[in-house]
């Protein structure tokens, strides 16, 4: 079958909410695609940020394996063996005391914390606070905290007061919390909005407003999270703890699987019955967790995510293209500025010449590349770079004429 045929059937069977994506894939091995017409690429955005280890990986595939010819799901009724382990590796990971509720997916993750922190609020605590362009996710609750207009305003109204502050701005987010405040949720980085990092000292700033207010710190590290930025959480950089953190991502490597984090008091806020999932923590999906986990550690990628982006930052800053205002981000996790809304002519001629990036603004190019990428990798990719900024300029240049 070819990539039009199944296109086609995309287009016939599945609603449009997606549009129809240009590339079909069939395969995945380390950090190179292939699509069904056997074309190649090196894939620089994992699945958003996903595919920590890659494809295919071999610790991800037998741990995937045995667990689902051993036992592939128990439904919350049952207590099994991955999910404690899993629950235990993390609270290990990020120290002190804590508990994890697991759900599907990072907007699952941010349900179940916009439902503790409520559960958690004194008397009189009635609002939410968020960051203007952050993302938490496309469900009610979610959405009801993302401030980006075009996505949330045509599902509204939500049934909660939210409001929205300037990424970054601690002034504003002072002005904004008060005792009235039931939380406030954040991005160490903002991913959606085009990998947008918050200045220096903001997260410390964040918790020593919350911390004066009584209000919950929800932290969002469903993209920075697992390594992703060279640590194993962003705010472990910053020096600082939330109340609350959400996972997904990285955490499963390419499974389903996301994860709430309490903190403190909200690690017991929950009442018997007050949240659920069928299929959160199933043992699958947390075997495949176990083994990210495992490989990160046993295979130092924490450190190895760090020396990769900084030459990734290096060698894209060397590069000097009337279309590149510059790069941004942190570990393996950076974007592309360019100098105009040209980013769909970016991700286009790049895929042409065999790399999968990500228009994720019109005027930035997301880059999240499996954390294993190799020295070589990412130099081929710079070196092919120049050829696909000429040629996505002149494809805009086009396109205005026509």
């Amino acid at each position: 079958m070819t990539g039009s045929e199944l296109r086609e059937r995309f287009a016939a069977s599945l609603m449009p909410n997606y549009g129809v994506p240009r590339i079909a894939l069939t395969l995945g091995r380390g950090c190179e695609v292939y699509d069904v017409d056997g074309r190649q690429y090196l894939d620089l955005i994992a699945g958003i940020a996903v595919s920590s280890l890659g494809h295919g990986h071999p610790a991800l595939v037998k741990a995937v394996a045995h667990q689902a010819a051993t036992l592939a799901h128990t439904s919350n009724l049952f207590v099994h063996e991955r999910e404690v382990e899993l629950a235990e590796r993390l609270v290990s990971l990020l120290g002190g005391d804590a508990k994890v509720f697991f759900a599907n997916s990072g907007t699952e993750a941010n349900e179940a914390a916009l439902k503790l922190v409520k559960r958690a609020a004194g008397p009189g605590r009635h609002y939410f606070v968020a960051a203007g362009k952050g993302f938490h996710g496309r469900t009610s609750g979610s959405l009801a905290l993302t401030g980006k207009d075009a996505i949330r305003e045509p599902f509204g109204p939500f049934g909660m007061d939210v409001r929205f502050v300037p990424h970054g701005d601690l002034d504003a987010l002072r002005e904004a919390v008060d005792t009235s405040c039931v939380a406030v949720f954040v991005e160490a980085t903002q991913g959606e909005a085009g990998v947008v990092p918050a200045p220096e000292g903001h997260l410390a700033g964040v918790r020593e407003i919350c911390d004066a207010t009584g209000a919950a710190f929800v932290l969002d590290e469903i993209q920075s999270g697992i390594g992703r930025t060279g640590a194993w959480f962003a705010h472990q950089s910053a020096g600082v703890r939330p109340d609350v953190l959400t996972l997904a991502k990285g955490l499963g490597g390419g499974l389903p699987i996301g994860a709430c984090v309490g903190f403190g008091r909200y690690a017991d806020a929950f009442h018997k019955g007050d949240h659920g999932s069928t299929f959160g923590g199933n043992p699958i999906a947390c075997a495949a967790a176990l083994a990210v986990l495992d490989t990160i550690e046993a295979e130092d990628l924490l450190a190895h995510t760090t020396v990769m982006g900084e030459l990734l930052a290096e060698r894209l800053d060397a590069i000097d293209h009337p279309l590149l205002a510059g790069q941004r981000g942190s570990g393996l996790w950076r974007a592309l500025m360019l100098t105009g809304p040209h980013a769909a002519h970016v991700e286009e001629q790049a895929a042409v010449r065999g790399f999968l990036v990500n228009a994720v603004a019109p005027d930035t190019i997301r880059i999240a590349p499996p954390l294993v990428i190799t020295p070589e990798q990412i130099g081929v990719f710079i070196e092919a770079l120049p050829t696909v900024l000429d040629a996505a300029e002149a494809a805009a240049i086009k396109e205005n004429q026509s």
